[in-house]
């Protein structure tokens, strides 16, 4: 899933920052927000462990209608290689399954007309590879973002100086801000893209 890119600095009234801070401030909510998606992005990545985020963003044709599956049934890892979902409704339990085959995650679920178990194999060197790939294509993605969001900032910086409203030291001040906030998070994005990786090549 593709972060949400921030909307062009021209979107914004013109009237919308009176002051460096408020720049500043809207910057570092749109980057911490980044870092939000992120972290839950790279939760639904697989590792060699089972975990239920592997299912999050899975939808279920529930009646006709697409439903996470958190929203039809209880998820539980009763033991690290393993996964069980019980549909609150088995009627369901048909289409949890086909929705969990088609998601080309690499997972064989089974049943026994009440509860589905899921066993979570150990990942091939092949796959770690291929999910690590992944991983750093989600990462890199959240960097444009954060990226975007300190492009927008410096345009609303510049709005500020042209509109007399800030100094030209001040604007230099606030520029370096803005990037030392960009810096900050890009180097949290690198922080939770390398603990993830671990995870995934950690054969245990």
């Amino acid at each position: 899933m593709k972060p949400e890119q921030p909307a062009p600095a021209a979107a914004t009234t013109s009237n919308a920052f009176k002051t460096v801070k408020d720049v500043e401030a809207h910057a570092k909510a749109r980057m911490d927000k980044v870092i939000s998606g992120l972290q839950h992005d790279i939760s639904v990545i697989r590792t060699g462990r089972a975990s239920v985020a592997i299912f999050d963003n899975l939808r279920v044709d529930y009646y006709g209608t697409p439903t996470p599956l958190s929203q039809v049934a209880n998820l539980h890892v009763p033991e690290p290689s393993l996964i069980t979902i019980q549909p609150w409704d088995v009627s369901q339990i048909a289409a949890i399954e086909k929705a969990i085959r088609t998601a080309d995650m690499g997972l064989n679920p089974a049943n026994d007309g009440k509860i589905i178990r899921v066993p979570v194999p150990p990942l091939t060197e092949e796959r770690r590879k291929e999910i690590v790939k992944k991983l750093h294509a989600v990462a890199e993605d959240h960097r444009v973002a954060a990226r975007n969001v300190r492009r927008d900032a410096n345009e609303h910086l510049k709005k500020l100086l042209k509109d007399k409203l800030i100094s030209e030291d001040e604007e230099r001040r606030a520029l370096d801000d803005v990037q030392k906030t960009t810096d900050a998070h890009i180097a949290k994005i690198d922080q939770a893209s390398k603990a993830k990786e671990k995870d995934i090549l950690d054969i245990k």
